[in-house]
């Protein structure tokens, strides 16, 4: 009796677990859907892959991870991760969500090649209110996020791909260079 009730317990745990993390990117999407910024780009875009947290961290040597799922035409077509280094000025750590719009086909299927992107960036994160500026191979950009109902950006489609974030929260100043790697894997 006591396993059956252990084993069933754990059943519940995990198809509660199941359904928190599909509610996550669903929640996402609906926060960047609402945001006057990134609304338009649902109904231009070829696809999307959307990221419910990434986590960063550094001291001098600096960390970011992620977990996403990739979207065309608003189908689920798989799912994708997020891994960077960096090194230089920073500290501090911070939670954010993030959204990449494919602007075509093309764009689509360079992203889920995984190819590295080299960025070098400065920004600072105080709570849920963020600034930011880039400039590396994905282009030249710059971001604000005041409230988690807010992603903005200076950035349109740069060859074939647009970046939005909602800073969650944290405290992290950074001026850096840093590799990124996204990987793909077909649902």
């Amino acid at each position: 009796m006591k396993r059956s009730s252990v084993l069933l317990s754990g059943v519940v745990l995990l198809l509660w677990a199941a359904v928190s993390w599909a509610d996550a990117y669903s929640d996402t999407t609906k926060l960047f859907r609402q945001s006057e910024q990134s609304r338009s780009f649902f109904s231009n875009s070829y696809g999307y892959a959307v990221f419910p947290t990434i986590g960063k961290g550094g001291l001098v040597v600096g960390a970011a991870h992620g977990n996403g799922r990739v979207y065309v035409h608003g189908k689920y077509v798989g799912d994708t991760s997020m891994t960077q280094l960096s090194v230089g000025a920073q500290l501090g750590g911070e939670a954010y969500s993030q959204i990449i719009f494919f602007q075509d086909k093309a764009a689509f299927d360079t992203f889920t090649q995984g190819n590295f992107e080299f960025d070098a960036g400065a920004g600072a994160v105080a709570i849920t209110a963020a600034a930011g500026a880039n400039v590396g191979t994905k282009g030249v950009s710059g971001n604000a996020s005041v409230t988690k109902d807010n992603a903005k950006t200076a950035a349109s489609y740069y060859k074939g791909m647009a970046v939005f974030t909602i800073v969650k929260g944290g405290a992290m100043y950074h001026a850096t260079v840093a590799g990124q790697k996204f990987t793909y894997t077909p649902k």
